[in-house]
C-alpha cells in the first residue's frame, strides 16, 4: 500500500498545472512589494522583514500560504467531494456566530478575534460555497432547468450572503452573486443574465436622471427612460422567446406611437408630465401579455409578462431603497459614482486620492518605495482595498497593465482548466474559481479607477491580510488538485 501511496504523491506532482502556479507566485511577489510600498514609512527606520511592519507580516502570510497550497496538492482529490457539505456547514456555523461578535471593525462585525489571531469566515465561505455547489450540481439527476434543483441552488448561494449581510459586510456578500456566471456556463437560461443587466440599467438610469428635465418639459428624464425601455424590452422578448415578431413588432409599434404622441403634446401643446401615460402603456402591455399566454397557451408570454411587472416593482422600488433601506455611506458612495454628488472629503475621497496616485505614476511609474502619494499617507486603506493604486503610482502604467496581464492569464488559464475536466464537479467548482477571482479583479480595480463602486473587496494576492490570502489560496489551489486527479485519472 506505501508504494501506491508514494507512487500517487509523485504522479500528482506531475500532474500540477506548474503554469497556473508560476502566475500564482509572480502576483504573491509583485503584491509583498505593493504592501511594502503601501506601508513604508519614511519618518522611522524600518526593516522590511521586521514582523512588527505589515510588510513582515505578510512575509508570514504568504509563506503560511505557500505550506498550504503544498498540504492541499498532497491530499486525495476525492476529499474535497467527500467533505464538501460538512465544510459549508462549519463555514455557515462560523458566519452565524460571527454575526454576534462583540468587536466591531470599521463599523463591521466580519472577524472573529481569537487573542492575538482575527480570522475573517466570509473569505473561506468562497471555497466552501464553491465545494458545496460543484458537489450538489453534479450529483446524479441534477437538472439547473427543474425549479426545485434551480431553487436549491440559489438557497446554496445566498445562505451565506445573508449571514455576511447581517454582519454588516455587504461588500464581500455582493461576491457570491459571481457564481452566477458558472450557472449560466452550466445551462442557466440566458433571461436571468438579462434579467439582472436590465435591473441595473433601470438603477443607473432612473437614480442618476431622476431630477433631470427632457427637452425643457416636465418629464424626467430617468422615469421616462425606464419605462419606455421596460416596454421595449418586453417586445424584443416576446419576439426572442415565441418568434411571433409580427405580434412583437406590433405591439412595439403601438407603445412609440403612443409615447411619441404624447411627448409631442407635451413638447408642443401642453407640457406636462407622461409618466401616467408610459405607466399605463406598461400595464396595457402587462394584460395584454397575459391575455397572450392564456390565448396561445404559451407560457413564455406569462414569463415575459412577470417580467414587465418585476420591472416596475423594482424601478419604483430602488428610490425607496436607496433613500430609507441602505446606510447613510452606502448611499453616499452610490450618489458618488453616479455623480449625483462630488463630495471630495468625504466618501468621493478615497477614489480621488488614487485617481490622483495613478495618474501621478506616468508611464514607468516613480520606482520602488518612491511613490509620494502612497507614504504620506493620502490614500485611506491603501495597502488592502485600495493596493492598486500603489501598484500605478510606483510601477506606473507599463507595471499597473503588467499586473492586469498576469490577472487575465490567471483567468484565461483557469478557464482552460475548468473546460477540461471530465467530471461535472470539477467543471462547476473550477468555473466557481473563474467567478470569484474575475468579480474581484473587476470590481477592485474598477473601484480604485471610480469606475464601480466603492464596496471594500480586497484584490487576490496584492491587498495585506492572512484571511483573504488562505481563502484565495484554498479557492486556487483545491481546483490545482482537482484537476490533477483528473490527470491521473486519464493516466490509469
Amino acid at each position: 500500500m506505501a508504494p501506491t501511496t508514494d507512487k500517487k504523491k509523485k504522479g500528482v506532482l506531475r500532474s500540477i498545472d506548474y503554469w497556473t502556479i508560476l502566475i500564482y507566485v509572480l502576483l504573491l511577489g509583485m503584491g509583498w512589494m505593493s504592501v511594502c510600498g503601501a506601508s513604508y514609512d519614511y519618518s522611522v527606520e524600518t526593516d522590511l522583514l521586521s514582523l512588527s511592519t505589515r510588510s513582515g507580516m505578510q512575509i508570514v502570510w504568504i509563506g503560511t500560504s505557500l505550506l498550504l497550497a503544498l498540504v492541499i496538492m498532497l491530499l486525495d482529490e476525492r476529499y474535497f467531494d467527500m467533505f464538501a457539505y460538512f465544510l459549508f456547514g462549519l463555514t455557515l456555523v462560523l458566519l452565524f456566530a460571527t454575526i454576534f461578535n462583540p468587536h466591531t471593525i470599521k463599523g463591521s462585525r466580519s472577524w472573529l478575534v481569537l487573542g492575538p489571531v482575527r480570522i475573517q469566515p466570509a473569505e473561506f465561505a468562497k471555497f466552501t460555497t464553491a465545494l458545496v455547489l460543484a458537489k450538489f450540481m453534479s450529483r446524479y439527476g441534477y437538472d439547473i432547468h427543474r425549479w426545485q434543483d434551480f431553487l436549491k441552488t440559489l438557497g446554496l448561494i445566498f445562505l451565506p450572503m445573508f449571514f455576511i449581510v447581517m454582519q454588516r459586510e455587504t461588500g464581500s456578500a455582493l461576491v457570491f452573486l459571481s457564481f452566477f456566471l458558472m450557472l449560466y456556463r452550466e445551462g442557466m437560461t440566458g433571461s436571468v443574465l438579462f434579467t439582472a443587466v436590465a435591473a441595473v440599467f433601470y438603477f443607473v438610469v432612473g437614480i442618476r436622471y431622476s431630477q433631470t428635465e427632457l427637452l425643457y418639459t416636465p418629464i424626467l428624464t430617468g422615469r421616462f427612460v425606464v419605462l419606455l425601455a421596460i416596454q421595449v424590452f418586453c417586445c424584443v422578448l416576446v419576439g426572442v422567446y415565441t418568434s411571433q415578431w409580427k405580434k412583437a413588432l406590433q405591439a412595439l409599434a403601438a407603445c412609440l406611437g403612443v409615447t411619441l404622441l404624447a411627448l409631442a403634446f407635451s413638447l408642443y401643446v401642453i407640457p406636462f408630465d407622461i409618466y401616467l401615460v408610459q405607466l399605463a402603456l406598461c400595464l396595457l402591455l402587462t394584460a395584454w401579455l397575459t391575455w397572450q399566454a392564456f390565448h396561445t397557451q404559451l407560457r413564455q408570454f406569462l414569463w415575459i409578462a412577470f417580467f414587465a411587472v418585476g420591472s416596475l416593482v423594482f424601478f419604483h422600488g430602488a428610490d425607496y431603497a436607496l433613500n430609507n433601506m441602505l446606510q447613510e455611506h452606502q448611499r453616499t458612495r452610490i450618489n458618488v459614482l453616479l455623480g449625483l454628488e462630488e463630495d471630495l472629503k468625504g466618501a468621493g475621497y478615497n477614489v480621488h486620492q488614487s485617481e490622483i496616485a495613478i495618474g501621478s505614476g506616468g508611464l514607468q511609474g516613480k520606482g520602488f518605495l518612491n511613490g509620494t502619494q502612497t507614504k504620506l499617507k493620502y490614500v485611506p486603506e491603501q495597502d488592502t482595498d485600495f493596493i492598486f493604486c500603489t501598484v500605478g503610482e510606483e510601477e506606473g502604467f507599463i507595471g499597473a497593465a503588467g499586473v492586469l496581464v498576469l490577472f487575465l492569464a490567471l483567468i484565461l488559464r483557469l478557464i482552460h482548466l475548468a473546460e477540461r475536466q471530465v467530471s461535472r464537479f470539477g467543471r462547476v467548482y473550477g468555473y466557481c474559481v473563474v467567478s470569484v477571482f474575475l468579480f474581484h479583479v473587476f470590481i477592485n480595480v474598477g473601484m480604485v479607477l471610480g469606475l464601480t463602486p466603492v464596496i471594500g473587496i480586497p484584490l487576490p494576492f496584492f491587498s495585506y491580510g492572512g484571511s483573504s490570502l488562505w481563502g484565495f489560496t484554498f479557492l486556487l489551489f483545491i481546483f490545482l488538485r482537482i484537476d490533477a486527479g483528473r490527470n491521473l485519472a486519464q493516466q490509469q
